[in-house]
């Protein structure tokens, strides 16, 4: 006679389980679901944070590059006043050269002219061996 009643306290024992399980349920995956947003929350600090370290070294490198860069073009353009100053001085000095020379034809013609010829005799010599 005692079976109703084991059958109903059974029955209760169950449904209690049954909530008592879909509580635990309940509360995993309300923890399971905390877990992944803190993992997510922390990835994407990660992220942000490794993406401002890569745009600041970008920036860091970008502003080294410009400033080479800019060195470069000033080096270049002193290398190029400098090269225009030395040729100007090249230009001086065989101008002065040929005035020189010119003095001194003008004031020893005979003289030049045997130098012109023993130049080209001794040029004729050296280039015929």
């Amino acid at each position: 006679m005692n079976k109703p009643v084991d059958h109903v306290a059974n029955a209760a024992t169950a449904a209690a389980n049954t909530v008592s399980a879909a509580e635990r349920i309940d509360a995993r995956a309300e923890r399971v679901k905390e877990a992944t947003s803190d993992a997510v929350g922390r990835t994407k600090d990660a992220v942000e944070r490794a993406a401002d370290k890569v745009e600041h070294t970008l920036h860091n490198a970008t502003d080294k590059a410009a400033h080479g860069a800019t060195r470069a073009a000033e080096k270049a353009e002193e290398a190029k006043l400098r090269g225009k100053e030395a040729y100007g001085e090249a230009v001086e000095k065989v101008d002065d050269w040929l005035d020189t020379a010119r003095d001194y034809v003008r004031e020893k013609p005979v003289q030049s002219i045997a130098l012109a010829i023993a130049a080209g005799w001794l040029a004729g010599r050296i280039f015929r061996n």
